[in-house]
């Protein structure tokens, strides 16, 4: 008996999306499900080294972010940590064999160059979140130090618990910040003396101060009441057209890098053809309709 071409296609889409969930499990250091309806979770998961960031997590980060990127059933995804820690920033044994490797050359341009491919390949894993057209909403607890400020900086929305604490830790180790919080971070807080500070210092700031800066919009009292929060909140967004989300995201990335007239050609550029898109059609109908619930195809 043959299949009708509608179970068919269903079929194709079933083995499709079976690959997507495989392909998803291969990972070591991060736990990720489809936790809603458009909805990734993306957990970092070493507890049991304090969510450290050794080499195979910072890989992984990058894989992750650029398979979400590509994955139509993926509109929003929300990063968080499972353990006592969000992370306990860069693993401190993977900085001790990159010593060792340096020490296997003499000449210094080429101790340099093994030095300049590590920080590049570590920047790029965490660009992918930025990079990323889905919106990257961040649930931070306790501690989330040096390497992990780096990694929330590079999403779009973070949400911490009553408990949490961040720290700019490179400057206590005798070095300067290299992955991106240097370059981002300073944009997100909008007060250069106030970065300045954490930025030199390298001491510790406690929720409530983080909220004060606008580094994160919200504070909660438990994880769990935080995690149910920004599940909410991703969902929300993943019922929007997927069209004007990631344009959005785009534009705003792409304006703050360049002048107000760069922007406003860019987003004219895109929008000549988005405009046309059956999503701009069907989110007016349904504002004009008043259809709370207007359906997008995947993109």
């Amino acid at each position: 008996m043959f299949l009708g071409i509608s179970n068919f296609q269903k079929g194709v889409l079933f083995f499709r999306n079976l690959s997507k969930i495989s392909a998803m499990s291969q990972y070591h250091t991060l736990k990720i499900e489809n936790s809603k309806e458009f909805v990734y979770s993306v957990q970092i998961n070493r507890p049991d080294k304090a969510n450290a960031m050794n080499k195979t997590m910072w890989l992984e980060i990058g894989k992750c972010f650029n398979e979400l990127n590509e994955n139509t059933d993926c509109r929003v995804i929300v990063l968080s940590a499972n353990g006592k820690y969000f992370t306990s920033g860069i693993d401190l044994f993977d900085l001790m064999n990159l010593g060792q490797e340096v020490a296997n050359h003499d000449d210094i341009a080429r101790k340099s160059k093994v030095l300049r491919c590590f920080i590049k390949l570590y920047q790029d894993c965490l660009t992918a979140i930025e990079k990323c057209d889905k919106p990257v909403l961040t649930a931070i607890h306790n501690g989330c130090i040096g390497g992990g400020v780096d990694l929330v900086s590079a999403t779009d929305i973070r949400y911490c618990t009553d408990d949490a604490w961040f720290q700019l830790k490179e400057t206590e180790i005798g070095m300067a910040a290299d992955v991106g919080t240097l370059q981002r971070m300073q944009k997100i807080i909008g007060s250069m003396s106030t970065f300045n500070e954490l930025a030199f210092t390298a001491r510790k700031f406690h929720s409530k101060e983080a909220k004060s800066i606008g580094f994160v919009t919200q504070v909660y009292d438990t994880k769990e009441n935080m995690l149910e929060n920004v599940m909410n909140i991703a969902s929300d967004i993943a019922s929007k057209s997927p069209v004007g989300v990631q344009m959005t995201k785009r534009s705003i990335i792409y304006s703050r890098d360049h002048t107000v007239q760069e922007g406003l050609d860019h987003i004219a550029d895109w929008n000549q053809t988005l405009l046309q898109s059956e999503d701009f059609i069907k989110a007016s109908m349904a504002v004009a309709t008043k259809d709370k619930n207007p359906t997008f195809s995947k993109l």
